[in-house]
């Protein structure tokens, strides 16, 4: 008789969509979404990474990019928790709209702020707010290898009530050994003694968490201004910011005493035409423009979220043509040689021909 051989389940892949199947409120407007695929199959991806969710919005579909902040060893769900923003238009909907039952359509996983691409002995995380969600994830796929490891976690908050997952990586930290929680606060709660750090995070207080800093491979991921401050803390203490890594939906701040960083490789009043192959369109732009816009112009659809080369939404098939593109990590090499390019970094030049 033949050995039995095991039955490898296929994985879950964007053309299925997710099901919500809870709603957990974690803090003052944050909420942690549970997902599951209607069919059962399981989740893979690299813990850090992130999916792109199509939101039906009025007037929409609106596309918004979030963390999964579940760990990959746990595969029968995975996990968004986001925090509601005063200007948020796609979460506010989410935590307002979306109930247990309902579907969404999802594109994903994508990125690479993940420490499977850099495997260290010892790491630093450091987020603040809602950044803390690929912290967790990272976290939480090494706690689940029940190993010995290595971890200086550092999260900042308006307050303590405000620190997501508090609890849960208190809870972690009991079990483990290794794991070490640094909470740093602006302000303590009414009425709820802190003893911990309160201020804003500095290098005084990074070398008094992480006195080994200079052996850690740190990863960091918050607001723009925060992570700007992190980048300045660790190179005046000598940091080699080869073993830095973040992560950030928002625009690179550009140094304006470097013109080359501007550089577009194309021209100001140069021409250029668009032709979507699959609908017959054709749209004349400038060099200027972007493949995006060019195409909305046009009247096609392409689908977006952050509009920065990072989420990888937009990514669409050159037939024909050269494009100038500059992305922040939202498409692999091996796509970009199979003809795939970002349309929201994506620079026409002359005739480009597109599978749209």
């Amino acid at each position: 008789m033949l050995d039995a051989q095991p039955v490898t389940a296929a994985k879950w892949t964007d053309d299925e969509p997710l099901e919500c199947v809870s709603i957990l409120p974690e803090s003052p407007n944050v909420v942690t979404v549970c997902f599951q695929a209607p069919s059962g199959r399981p989740f893979e991806f690299l813990a850090g990474q992130f999916l792109t969710l199509e939101l039906p919005v009025p007037g929409g579909p609106l596309y918004r990019t979030y963390t999964i902040s579940s760990s990959p060893t746990r595969p029968k769900s995975l996990t968004i928790t986001i925090k509601a923003q005063p200007d948020s238009i796609g979460t506010r909907w989410i935590i307002d709209n979306l109930r247990p039952g309902m579907m969404l359509k999802a594109k994903g996983p994508g990125g690479r702020f993940t420490s499977t691409e850099y495997p260290a002995r010892k790491y630093l995380f450091i987020s603040a707010g809602s950044g803390i969600t690929p912290m967790m994830s990272m976290t939480t796929e090494i706690y689940d290898l029940g190993r010995h490891c290595d971890i200086v976690f550092v999260n900042c908050a308006q307050r303590p009530s405000e620190i997501i997952f508090k609890r849960r990586l208190e809870h972690m930290a009991t079990r483990i050994e290794g794991l070490d929680l640094k909470w740093v606060v602006q302000e303590p709660d009414v009425f709820q003694p802190w003893t911990g750090y309160q201020g804003r995070l500095n290098q005084l207080m990074l070398g008094l968490m992480a006195p080994d800093y200079l052996e850690r491979e740190v990863f960091c991921c918050g607001p723009e201004p925060f992570m700007q401050s992190v980048r300045d803390a660790l190179a005046g203490l000598g940091f080699d910011m080869n073993h830095y890594h973040q992560e950030s939906f928002q625009a690179p701040q550009l140094e304006a005493s470097d013109p080359s960083e501007f550089d577009t490789g194309v021209h100001e009043g140069a021409q250029a035409e668009i032709v979507f192959e699959a609908t017959g369109a054709t749209s004349r732009c400038a060099e200027t423009d972007t493949v995006l816009v060019a195409a909305r112009s046009a009247g096609i659809a392409i689908p977006y979220g952050c509009s920065m080369g990072v989420c990888g939404t937009c990514r669409v098939k050159k037939i024909s043509g050269e494009v100038h593109m500059v992305h922040n990590g939202g498409i692999s090499d091996e796509e970009i040689d199979e003809g795939y390019i970002l349309a929201c970094c994506s620079h026409p030049r002359e005739k480009v021909v597109l599978d749209l």
